[in-house]
């Protein structure tokens, strides 16, 4: 049977439509080199810096479990948050995103493809990390390893929502900027690389209510002590949340 040409095609169904858009967008992080950089390569270097130096201090509990399970955290940071804001916001620049949005995928639909590519990035980011660490020594507490999946979850959910919310607010260039720099902060007094108990008492006590902090928290209380950090879930929770409702009032899809 054949079809006449002027016979308009269907759209494909929703799940097709978002699984499609999220392996372009999977497809376009993987392509982008400095965000390999910043995903990949500076966290494997992170992993084998604190496993094998002394310095910083790391607290309590073997070092490498520790510096494993932080630098889960800066994965998951630097996948969710960094290269989905400036993914986003070059989107956004060129009207690549105005256009999506009115095709059949949707706004929606366009969110749950960035979500599912940013879940699959993180698959692979954690996977050679745990290998990484493995070889350097790891061993993560078995009972917590289904309490840290929960806040590799809740993590990206929060920061793909900061990064939404960033991305649809400023300008390109200014997300760039921005979105490196917060990056960097994190890393350094964010309560990822360094836990908190090791900060200064009032840094530690102030980035305890940063999404960084209690991602962190929670990932290092499941992997070295197999439990699960309530108050820190409901600190990555509650950004999520939040952030969800700005970004979701005040996304702009015009730049």
């Amino acid at each position: 049977m054949t079809t006449d040409a002027t016979t308009p095609s269907r759209a494909a169904a929703p799940r097709r439509r978002v699984l499609a858009q999220a392996g372009f967008e999977l497809g376009s992080l993987l392509r982008n080199g400095e965000q390999l950089l910043v995903s990949l390569v500076l966290p494997s270097l992170a992993l084998v810096g604190l496993s094998l130096t002394a310095s910083p201090s790391l607290g309590p509990g073997r070092r490498v479990d520790v510096a494993t399970a932080g630098v889960i955290a800066l994965c998951v940071i630097s996948a969710a948050f960094t290269a989905q804001a400036i993914s986003t916001g070059f989107d956004r620049r060129y009207a690549v995103l105005r256009y999506l949005g009115v095709t059949p995928l949707g706004r929606g639909g366009l969110v749950a493809g960035k979500v599912l590519a940013t879940l699959a990035v993180e698959v692979v980011q954690i996977a050679v990390i745990a290998v990484l660490g493995l070889v350097l020594g790891w061993r993560p507490a078995a009972a917590g390893i289904a309490y840290a999946v929960v806040f590799v979850v809740a993590g990206t959910w929060a920061f793909v929502a900061l990064a939404l919310l960033l991305a649809g607010t400023l300008r390109a260039e200014a997300v760039l900027a921005l979105a490196n720099l917060v990056w960097v902060l994190l890393l350094g007094v964010g309560g990822v690389i360094v836990p908190r108990s090791e900060l200064p008492a009032g840094v530690g006590q102030a980035v305890a209510f940063l999404p960084s902090a209690g991602l962190s928290d929670g990932l290092r209380s499941a992997l070295v002590d197999g439990d699960l950090n309530l108050p820190a879930l409901v600190v990555v929770l509650g950004w999520g949340v939040v952030s969800t409702a700005l970004a979701a009032r005040l996304f702009r899809f015009d730049d």
